[in-house]
């Protein structure tokens, strides 16, 4: 189906408006194009849906390279791309450059940015995310999220190759959006409140915290001479081969609960972690933070986080005017290719 309509875009695009963007003619020609094919017996060829095959070719016009020559002649048309759908090699190697169902397409077709649809594709064929997830990713911001964290090449390669998790960093993002939670935004809630929400709630919660991460424990206890200790939530990341701590803090950061994340990592490290094992990474989620604090108490190579959260949807137009405040400055340097 994916390939048919594809097909269908490709048909009307290329071939009755020629390349060029007729919309003074564009009803008529659906409307006559629709009749045509269902008088055929071809389903699901309504004017709406042609409209959405046109838009799906336009979002993807570089599929067409993998078109057969019998294809690219000219002597193409709806009823002929019909019948050549049944095994045509053409269109079984076109059939290998889509790779979700045409629900997925459709949600996808709505993002206006080529770079970003094709990073959250690559997410969801890698992560098996349905359309729900698809939307819910797409809703929370994620590509901005990701993108804010990295330089300019760094964010072309999430485009490229999505998520891929080679250092510590790459495991982070900032915000956490956990809207998913249910939990309304009220003055008092105490840690414990989040942290069952977030138990309750722990493939969401492993969905948002991105690829490879499996639940090990909560309120994970180690104790040195008479002292008891607590980390609110332990992971473990198969991708990266470490621990991953993360501590609740409701309100705003402080250096305090930096050098208690730096106690747990280095107890990780010292007495959990096996020999073949990469450096625990420890994430401080808290509802507010400053950079120059952070900066000043963790020294540079510390695999430990400060993230904020937030138990609602971002705006995608606040996080991408930080994203270009973020990357302008890299341009001005000549890094920009």
């Amino acid at each position: 189906m994916v390939v048919r309509n594809w097909l269908f875009g490709y048909y009307i695009v290329e071939f009755e408006q020629q390349g060029e963007d007729r919309a003074q003619y564009g009803q008529r020609l659906l409307d006559g194009l629709s009749r045509q094919l269902r008088a055929a017996g071809i389903p699901g060829c309504s004017v709406s849906n042609l409209k959405n095959f046109r838009r799906f070719y336009e979002a993807y016009p570089q599929i067409r390279q993998t078109l057969s020559g019998e294809l690219m002649s000219g002597a193409v048309s709806p009823l002929s791309i019909g019948q050549q759908l049944a095994g045509a090699t053409g269109l079984e190697l076109l059939a290998e450059q889509f790779r979700v169902s045409w629900s997925h397409y459709q949600v996808l077709m709505g993002l206006k940015d080529a770079e970003e649809r094709r990073f959250y594709e690559i997410e969801s064929v890698s992560n098996g995310w349905n359309v729900r997830e698809l939307e819910r990713q797409i809703a929370s911001a994620l590509y901005e999220r990701l993108a804010l964290s990295r330089d300019r090449d760094a964010v072309r390669r999430l485009s490229a190759e999505g998520q891929v998790l080679k250092t510590p960093c790459d495991a982070v993002k900032d915000p956490y959006v956990l809207e998913f939670l249910g939990l309304e935004e009220r003055p008092a809630y105490s840690e414990s409140e989040l942290e069952a929400a977030i138990i309750d709630k722990l493939e969401h919660f492993l969905l948002e915290l991105g690829k490879g991460f499996l639940f090990e424990a909560r309120q994970k206890r180690f104790s040195f001479e008479e002292d008891h200790f607590y980390v609110d939530l332990v992971f473990y990341n198969r991708l990266l081969r470490c621990y991953v701590l993360i501590d609740l803090k409701l309100d705003k950061l402080t250096h305090q609960d930096l050098g208690q994340m730096q106690m747990y990592v280095n107890f990780f490290d010292r007495h959990v972690k096996t020999e073949g094992e990469n450096p625990t990474i420890g994430i401080v989620l808290c509802k507010r933070k400053k950079d120059a604090l952070i900066e000043l108490t963790l020294p540079k190579n510390a695999n430990i986080f400060a993230s904020q959260y937030q138990l609602y949807l971002p705006s995608k137009e606040e996080l991408r005017q930080q994203l270009e405040d973020a990357i302008l400055p890299l341009a001005h340097n000549g890094l920009e290719s």
